[in-house]
């Protein structure tokens, strides 16, 4: 949670002629909401220049992910996933100190961030966020952690509304490349030798994960096991309604299926992509399935590629996929 600024007496800055209303790099300097505006207009900075900040900050961003390497690995690692790795590329290269930038989905007691004793930073991306941009909050907690003395956590805060994003930190050629772990051992280092403190804690951890598998085959899709039945959730980056037009194509001509027992139940809606969901028998595992999808995504390009209006039946199939989807974010 962000903390309240502490209210304190200030002087009106003094400005000059060609920096009244703005600062010389061309923002409006940072004060208390409850403080004279450094533009002198008299009034309080949250009434004045304040709230266009706070606008600013507050307003969501419907895609977050959108621009980065693997938007759609972003989506499921934030909601997803439960434990996963992926070693960042900055743009420029690596601060002095500095030998690696890890984004993790969970890190140990919620901590937006760590920097390790070694220098390394390890990223949270499952975490409640202060402002309505993730990415703006991220790339605040990721500039703090490169900076903080190694062995210490971040602590989260709400980003500046004029902060950088992580399109902006991240080198937008690097490779995203997610690893997922069985458990929560990436939090240490050495994980065999950890204090009974810590193992307690990543056995409580690792006995909350649902096992999960991310498909090599396609992107951005993941197998993942439950006591019932198992399930494959795809992130996909097409536009919302020309996707559901597709499976709706798909699932009304009985061709949105991934192989005999395996049925579309409906989708997720996260972060602006859509994630449709496949219930699997219990005895498919993640190798089994990737075949499969494969075939699926070359189906759907094809349904995707037709501009034809839905059928009748088609359009029975879309209200069924509509009803059965879930906003997740």
């Amino acid at each position: 949670m962000a903390k309240k600024r502490p209210q304190t007496k200030a002087k009106r800055p003094q400005l000059t002629d060609g920096a009244r209303a703005v600062g010389a790099d061309g923002h409006v300097p940072v004060v208390g909401a409850r403080e004279p505006c450094p533009c002198g207009s008299g009034r309080r900075y949250k009434a004045c220049h304040g709230r266009a900040a706070a606008q600013a900050v507050t307003e969501l961003v419907q895609r977050p992910f959108e621009g980065l390497p693997g938007e759609g690995d972003w989506v499921a690692l934030r909601e997803l996933v439960p434990a996963a790795t992926v070693e960042l590329t900055l743009k420029g290269g690596l601060p002095e100190g500095v030998p690696s930038v890890t984004l993790g989905t969970v890190l140990p007691m919620a901590w937006p961030a760590l920097r390790r004793d070694d220098g390394s930073v390890l990223l949270g991306l499952q975490n409640d966020t202060a402002s309505g941009d993730i990415s703006r909050d991220l790339a605040d907690t990721l500039q703090r952690a490169l900076t903080a003395p190694p062995g210490t956590p971040v602590e989260g805060r709400r980003a500046p509304a004029d902060g950088p994003r992580l399109q902006d930190l991240l080198d937008p050629e690097g490779v995203f490349e997610p690893v997922v772990h069985a458990g929560f051992e990436f939090w240490v280092p050495d994980a065999e030798n950890a204090t009974p403190e810590v193992t307690a804690s990543l056995e409580r951890a690792n006995a909350a994960a649902i096992p999960t598998v991310r498909l090599t085959g396609v992107d951005a899709a993941y197998w993942c096991e439950t006591p019932e039945k198992n399930h494959l959730r795809w992130v996909m980056p097409h536009p919302e309604e020309q996707l559901l037009d597709a499976l709706a194509r798909l699932h009304a001509a009985g061709r949105a299926h991934l192989g005999d027992g395996t049925r579309l139940v409906g989708s997720f809606r996260a972060h602006g992509l859509t994630v449709p969901v496949w219930d699997l028998p219990s005895e498919i595992t993640a190798e089994d399935i990737e075949k499969p999808a494969a075939e699926f995504a070359e189906r759907l390009a094809g349904a995707l590629a037709s501009d034809a209006p839905l059928t009748a039946n088609e359009r029975r199939a879309r209200g069924g996929l509509t009803n059965r989807q879930v906003t997740l974010s």
